[in-house]
């Protein structure tokens, strides 16, 4: 039997994959559980966006944690299954405090340029997040 060896520009790039996933669950330990202070952000985002949704949920979540359940990645992409745990200490969209403990799923991608998160999608569970907080009920399925 005769291996076809693996080019060098493909190794490349399967070592670039595994540190563009290790940079995000770098970024994932730095962020869960703290105060997400520009100065830790700015090491790892440049996205302006994802900044401003950190910013929110930081003030409705103080020092929220995030868990990476599954990692895959693509070129520059990097895509995370993941889950959300917080207390609900600020106002969230009209909604006050209820100093509900909540965890939800959610699924983010990103877009890693020069070293940084420069672009970003999510999609949350928002309706278990509603129910944990009291204002949807769970729909029998």
């Amino acid at each position: 039997m005769r291996f076809t060896p693996i080019p060098l520009i493909k190794i490349k790039s399967m070592d670039q994959l595994k540190k563009n996933k290790e940079f995000i669950a770098e970024y994932f330990s730095a962020l869960s559980g703290t105060t997400k202070r520009p100065s830790m952000l700015s090491k790892y985002v440049s996205d302006p966006e994802l900044s401003q949704h950190i910013d929110f949920f930081e003030a409705v979540f103080p020092l929220y944690e995030i868990y990476a359940d599954e990692m895959t990645a693509e070129g520059n992409r990097v895509v995370v299954r993941a889950r959300f745990r917080g207390k609900h200490e600020g106002d969230f969209n009209g909604i006050p405090p209820t100093h509900k403990q909540v965890e939800f799923a959610f699924a983010i991608g990103y877009e890693i340029e020069d070293g940084k998160i420069a672009h970003h999608w999510l999609l949350a569970d928002q309706m278990s997040l509603m129910e944990q907080l009291g204002v949807a009920e769970a729909v029998a399925v």
